[in-house]
């Protein structure tokens, strides 16, 4: 578990899932995704992001507000799989509900899960990476002090050739 001012990055629960299935169902929040997500891929997602935690110490945390214990999305750290054209390594990642956005809630709770990378997994070097059209991400990855590597930008594999989220944008951080 990770605690900010606001917000508490912790294990998914099983209350967490209504809240979850019903933001990846979202097509505002999931616009910049291959398509919306049904209740049952939203499901196995929150366990794998679970499983991942439990197996590597760290990985995509339930992101909750502090005031009220209200879920907002997810933010944290994942092993990036070797289909990646950045792998072997960390990506940082986030995907908030629409009632969420425009708070800095985003950039909070990436700029503790980045820390705690660092401080406690010892983590060397974390990359974050969106697609072009991609723009309040790229404000996160900009305000968290990330820098852009166009070195290293890349065609989504699992992407067909054209689509207009095709084009990564890479960004990354290390270890102060």
């Amino acid at each position: 578990m990770i605690e900010t001012p606001r917000l508490i990055l912790r294990g998914w629960r099983a209350d967490d899932l209504d809240p979850w299935v019903a933001m990846n169902a979202d097509p505002e929040v999931m616009r910049f995704f291959p398509a919306i997500q049904t209740a049952e891929e939203s499901q196995a997602m929150m366990a794998r992001n679970q499983a991942h935690i439990d197996q590597n110490g760290f990985g995509l945390w339930a992101v909750e507000r502090r005031e009220d214990g209200a879920f907002l999305g997810f933010t944290g750290l994942a092993v990036l799989k070797d289909i990646n054209p950045l792998f072997p390594g960390v990506e940082a990642g986030w995907r908030l509900a629409a009632h969420a956005w425009g708070q800095g809630y985003a950039s909070e709770a990436a700029t503790a899960a980045i820390e705690d990378g660092f401080r406690r997994c010892d983590l060397a070097r974390i990359v974050a990476f969106t697609a072009v059209p991609n723009l309040p991400s790229q404000t996160v990855m900009r305000r968290i002090g990330m820098t852009r590597r166009e070195d290293l930008d890349f065609d989504h594999p699992v992407l067909p050739k054209g689509h207009m989220l095709e084009r990564h944008l890479v960004w990354d951080i290390s270890h102060p």
